[in-house]
């Protein structure tokens, strides 16, 4: 299967196909797909013939660089137009929204934009036999559907997070943050901490805590939890057990360990913090990512059973918290390339069918890096995506969200990990994130939102995404999340 690439309405002759991966009619990433850019193409090789979609970081004038599929389409011998199939996608998830959510009132100003997307695009389709024409015809398509599909998902959202508020539908603990314990001592960030949220996340790494077998130092968390627990804050810490490099202690990296002894350690240290702490946080991320952080290749039953240990050992120690299970990537483009994964609803399913005791879902939504799955979505993919929890039989903690406030360099390049609009600044950090907060919680089965770093230090997984500058100072993001957090507990 191959796609001609065009720009301005002529093909082009370099282009990086960034993030790129296919997928089939399920969502479901394809596994031993190979995709490379070939003069004017890029030229996808799959394991099999079914039908499958392209999914890459695309250049949209006036909007950005996002993250965008085609529709799903058989293989054939005549290439297809990038462009037009990336527009055509669009095009049909805005009417798939449209009556998913009953949304069929006129946006004051954006109909007739809408009408010359959909004009625009039928005149690509009987331009087809012209490539080069049908190409400039979808990009003008595609820049009008964009804005139209961005004040969609925006208007829904804002309209359904406006009567959650009327109702007083959010709960003591709705929205928060991820702090850095280090820096809690600090008069300036603790000052602002409390001024913007009432709810913290303090993280937990194995790795830091238990350095040596059986010897835990507390030394940096027992502070930060002195500091809080004197004020009327909801606290949530975590994630308890993650299943990545840096989260992992050294000693049981190199231990060579069997399955039932790794998850005998992982047990005694989730009971040994849990114990510890139990009376003083309302919740718990017992585990986090597993979905796609496996770095001892368990397979499908033992990444079960460690699920299972984890929210075992929680409630064994005696805490009575929630406990959240923390899902990483939710489009799932990692399951490509990486082994001993697995998609991610496909594990939410299997938890919940596997009768594993627990009380929410936690999910990370983390943009801004050149890594699967943190190239920039638009609004309508997050809303599209939030919805598909909505038949989980368990509630939705957002528990990881960052975009940056400046660009970045190499992996944090805004040209190979997206871009909004401009590129990132704090005005467009703090738009994105207002945005985002008020489509999330206008979902009913969404709890919670936690931004994923406060700032001040090098704690967040995406460079220069903390809500404070280096010398504490808020950014306009801390701004527009305080603003928001007010209006959402006035009465």
């Amino acid at each position: 299967m191959r796609f001609q690439v065009f720009k301005d309405g002529n093909v082009v002759d370099s282009f990086e196909p960034c993030g790129a991966y296919l997928f089939g009619t399920d969502g479901i990433s394809v596994r031993r797909a190979r995709i490379a850019f070939k003069k004017g193409y890029v030229e996808c090789v799959r394991p099999n013939l079914e039908t499958a979609g392209l999914a890459l970081l695309w250049p949209v004038e006036g909007f950005g660089r996002i993250m965008l599929p085609t529709t799903c389409l058989p293989e054939r011998k005549r290439p297809y137009n990038l462009n037009v199939e990336i527009t055509r996608a669009k095009l049909m998830q805005i009417t798939n929204r449209r009556e998913d959510w009953s949304f069929f009132d006129n946006i004051e100003g954006m109909e007739e934009v809408s009408r010359e997307s959909q004009n625009l695009f039928v005149d690509a389709i009987q331009n087809i036999q012209d490539p080069a024409r049908a190409s400039k015809l979808a990009d003008e398509s595609l820049k009008r559907a964009m804005v139209y599909s961005e004040k969609l998902a925006v208007r829904q959202g804002k309209s359904l997070f406006d009567k959650r508020r009327q109702n007083h539908g959010f709960g003591r603990g709705c929205l928060g943050c991820r702090i850095e314990p280090n820096l809690i001592i600090k008069p300036a960030y603790f000052e602002r901490l409390l001024e913007a949220f009432n709810a913290v996340t303090v993280p937990i790494n194995w790795a830091r805590i238990e350095s040596r077998q059986g010897h835990y130092d507390f030394s940096e968390v027992d502070p930060c939890i002195k500091m809080l627990s004197r004020r009327k804050l909801v606290l949530s810490a975590g994630p308890l057990l993650r299943f990545s490099a840096d989260h992992l202690p050294d000693w049981l990296l190199r231990s060579g360990m069997g399955f039932e002894k790794i998850r005998e350690m992982a047990y005694q240290f989730v009971s040994k913090v849990v114990s510890r702490y139990c009376g003083v946080f309302h919740r718990w991320y017992a585990i986090s990512g597993l979905n796609t952080h496996n770095q001892f290749n368990f397979n499908f039953e033992q990444i079960l059973e460690m699920t299972r240990a984890a929210n075992m050992a929680v409630r064994a120690a005696g805490s009575r918290a929630v406990r959240v299970i923390e899902v990483s990537c939710p489009w799932g483009e990692y399951y490509a390339t990486t082994p001993g994964s697995i998609p991610p609803f496909v594990y939410m399913d299997m938890v919940v069918q596997s009768g594993t005791s627990f009380d929410a879902f936690g999910l990370q939504v983390r943009f801004g890096k050149d890594e699967s799955g943190m190239h920039l979505r638009d609004m309508m993919q997050i809303s599209s995506v939030l919805d598909c929890f909505a038949p989980v039989s368990k509630p939705l903690h957002v528990t990881g969200v960052e975009v940056p406030s400046e660009a970045g360099n190499g992996a944090f390049d805004a040209n190979t990990a997206g871009m909004w609009r401009d590129p990132w600044n704090q005005t467009r950090q703090s738009q994105w994130l207002e945005r985002f907060y008020r489509i999330a919680l206008s979902k009913p089965f969404v709890e919670a939102v936690n931004y994923g770093n406060f700032g001040g230090g090098n704690g967040g997984a995406v460079a220069h995404s903390g809500l404070l500058t280096d010398t504490l100072e808020p950014k306009e993001s801390f701004k527009a999340l305080k603003q928001l957090h007010l209006s959402m507990v006035k009465r």
